[in-house]
């Protein structure tokens, strides 16, 4: 197996692996660190990664660069690129360190109706703490980007995932032993030193790579910044959308609030880690067809057939979420955070356009339009902020969360009109053959469960897993009996000997 296609299935499985180890590792810090502490540690982590802005984008400038260098073997160009970067990176550091430090000096100010003095001691030190880990990890993170552009994905990926599992093992024994929330940010800031010092010994060794100081070129900044722009761009937005949360409710309100608002957007997150999985999937068939210069009607007809098959895994998944979700937030991590479950939900349905029509992002990507998507995430994204920081004050973590999803819907709204520019995207022959023929159907069945769910407790996780597990199968049996067309059938194997006599639907 080549070295890309190891690395697509290390790539999925990082998700897997993230997701997973993220669902049974929050229930158990929350209970070691309590509601309180637990919120502070979400908002300083979510403080602190705005620093991450400083990045610019340049590891993805990295990868285009190298890869170019290296198809052209250009040795020279290769070293001067590098030798550049690295001195961006330093002063890339050493702005890191200096907003660190004005940001330190008033920290007191920002979160002084908010944080107690006991909390606000412990931010301190994690905030050093984080800012010195970003110090070292943004010029690190370039070595990774080195081993992409070589087209080494297995051994980066692999290391990722030794950390995942690594970084579980040590929170739960420090935990055990008595470890707090300053704890947590130092087993991350050493682990992410080891992966960095693991990496940089891979590209000297393995790629045969050394990054010299001597060889630069000053005249490449301004090609270095001109692409990475848009990149860091989209960072904004992204900062925006699942960090500003936490941030605005850790000034108007308590650490109790960004611990039950911090767990909603976590779950939400995971819904939206979908998109990586997709998009990473899709761009290469994008990128053949806009290479035969294929028509609109040919790329719609496309993204209908991927948005029909992500749509039967998205709505499951929303539906299931909407009919057992309380129950789950309630087993999962207590009554406190009754409201997350609100949250996550509100973040899965603004999410669920646009990971229904992510090929049609492919397309953006294969073409490299995608610059009006970052203005526009970045300006609707930033005006939901602050509409949601004067909110936040009189309605809570819902004033904070709806301007955000508004944010999101409009800009998938918008998205279609654009697609339409750029590659004559027939919306109304998509949404026919998507949404306006599956929605009745499973919007029936919800309704059904729903009434028949409704008002009953769960008392156990055995319970819980009784009634998903039923709803899988009746969910299942619906789709593949009356939506499912004999082309998404014939993608199930082990039954395809029903097509024939239960086609109820051969086309679109």
């Amino acid at each position: 197996m080549s070295q890309l296609k190891k690395g697509a299935l290390l790539s999925y499985l990082n998700i897997i692996l993230r997701n997973v180890i993220g669902l049974f590792l929050t229930p158990f810090i929350i209970k070691m660190l309590g509601d309180s502490e637990y919120g502070l540690y979400l908002l300083i982590g979510s403080f602190v990664a705005y620093l991450s802005l400083l990045d610019l984008g340049l590891n993805n400038t990295i990868i285009r660069f190298v890869a170019k260098y290296k198809v052209q073997n250009d040795t020279k160009g290769e070293k001067e690129f590098l030798g550049t970067t690295f001195w961006v990176y330093m002063a890339i550091s050493c702005l890191v360190a200096l907003f660190g430090f004005i940001i330190y000096l008033n920290l007191e100010g920002i979160f002084e109706s908010s944080l107690s003095i006991e909390e606000m001691e412990k931010a301190k030190i994690m905030f050093l703490i984080l800012v010195l880990n970003l110090i070292f990890t943004i010029p690190g993170g370039s070595f990774q980007a080195i081993c992409n552009a070589y087209e080494h994905f297995v051994f980066p990926r692999l290391i990722l995932i030794v950390r995942y599992i690594s970084r579980a093992v040590c929170i739960i024994a420090v935990l055990y032993l008595g470890g707090r929330a300053i704890s947590l940010v130092v087993i991350d800031t050493v682990l992410n030193l080891i992966v960095i010092g693991i990496t940089s010994i891979y590209v000297h060794k393995k790629l045969k790579l050394r990054i010299s100081i001597k060889i630069y070129d000053l005249k490449l900044i301004p090609g270095i910044f001109s692409y990475s722009f848009w990149v860091f761009v989209f960072g904004i937005m992204f900062m925006f959308q699942w960090h500003a949360g936490q941030v605005v409710l850790g000034i108007n309100s308590n650490t109790l609030t960004v611990a039950v608002f911090g767990v909603g957007v976590l779950l939400g997150g995971y819904y939206g880690a979908f998109a990586t999985a997709i998009n990473g999937v899709l761009i290469p068939r994008a990128t053949q067809m806009v290479v035969k210069k294929e028509d609109g009607k040919s790329l719609t007809d496309t993204m209908i057939k991927i948005g029909r098959l992500n749509s039967f895994i998205l709505v499951y998944i929303l539906s299931g979420f909407f009919l057992f979700g309380k129950e789950f937030v309630y087993l999962w991590v207590g009554e406190t955070y009754a409201s997350s479950w609100l949250i996550a939900l509100l973040i899965m349905l603004a999410l669920t356009l646009p990971l229904t029509q992510a090929f049609g992002n492919a397309i953006l990507e294969a073409k490299r339009k995608n610059r009006f998507k970052s203005m526009i995430s970045v300006v609707t994204v930033g005006l939901a902020v602050i509409i949601g920081f004067f909110l936040s004050k009189i309605h809570g973590m819902f004033g904070m969360i709806i301007p955000l999803v508004c944010a999101m819907a409009l800009n998938s709204i918008l998205m279609n009109f654009y697609y339409k520019k750029i590659f004559a995207f027939k919306a109304s022959h998509f949404f026919k053959n998507t949404m306006f023929r599956l929605l009745p159907i499973y919007g029936l069945l919800v309704l059904i469960c729903y009434q028949l769910v409704n008002f009953k407790i769960v008392y156990s996780w055995l319970h819980l897993l009784v009634c998903v597990l039923l709803y899988t199968i009746v969910y299942a049996l619906a789709t593949y009996f009356l939506l499912m067309n004999t082309y998404e059938r014939s993608l199930i194997p082990k039954i395809k000997y029903f097509n024939k006599s239960l086609d109820f639907r051969s086309k679109w």
